[in-house]
């Protein structure tokens, strides 16, 4: 008998059979409207000021407030398909997973592009209580995920609630704050000479003595703007190294 720890990794492996490709396909739209609900904390993200994503619990805030400072992420629709399966009881039943998640193609081959990621967002607690009753509707959502050429995560905390959603987080506070254009430009122009460039150089080259301070901010808001990037994963600090993000 499989244990619900390997049965959450097997459904959040990436599948060596996805090998159509559907690159050409329009994406998904909003299938599920998503209604106020008094046994969770529902709303709606501001998806970069460009479009309104629904939410139904604060793990699923948070899901968003995370991917959206990742520039390889290009949109995240939520409620995107309607998913038939038979429950363990015999009946039909209509799965409507979280998210699907488009990548940038970047630097990487049109034809072997980042599949798009079908989410469902669940706390450990939850699938690990349920997951016998939830794994037909999963199993469904995974072989859906296939044929489309996409790959099927369902996500928890541990995966969410990390180094990267606290450093987001933190930036934040920074992501309306307002400094002269022309300085904000020097210090661009400075990070794209040198390649990459750690925080205490740029705050020694650009910001000395009194205006320190106010350097430090700068900084934190030219990441938070996504001016700047860094690996988000790690700590941030003096020694955090800089770059340009990738288009």
């Amino acid at each position: 008998m499989e244990n619900s720890a390997t049965i959450i990794h097997q459904l959040d492996a990436t599948d060596s059979e996805m090998n159509r490709n559907n690159c050409d396909e329009a994406m998904p739209r909003q299938t599920r409207k998503i209604k106020p609900t008094r046994r969770s904390v529902s709303g709606v993200h501001p998806f970069r000021g460009e479009s309104s994503i629904p939410f139904e619990s604060t793990l699923e805030r948070d899901f968003l407030l995370r991917a959206e400072f990742f520039t390889d992420i290009l949109d995240v629709i939520p409620q995107p398909v309607q998913i038939p399966f038979i429950g363990m009881n015999g009946q039909s039943y209509i799965y409507t997973p979280d998210f699907l998640v488009y990548y940038k193609l970047g630097g990487k081959d049109y034809c072997n592009y980042p599949k798009p990621m079908l989410v469902e967002v669940k706390p450990e607690a939850d699938w690990r209580k349920n997951w016998r009753e939830w794994l037909p509707k999963w199993k469904a959502a995974r072989r859906y995920a296939i044929a489309q050429g996409w790959i099927f995560h369902v996500v928890d905390e541990s995966r969410i609630r990390d180094k990267v959603l606290e450093n987001v987080r933190f930036l934040e506070r920074y992501k309306r704050m307002s400094f002269a254009p022309a300085d904000s430009e020097v210090v661009v122009s400075s990070v794209q000479e040198m390649g990459a460039a750690p925080i205490h150089y740029l705050l020694a080259r650009h910001f000395m003595g009194m205006y320190r301070g106010e350097g430090v901010a700068h900084l934190w808001s030219l990441l938070a703007a996504r001016r700047l990037d860094c690996d988000i994963s790690q700590p941030l600090n003096e020694f955090t190294q800089v770059w340009i993000p990738h288009a």
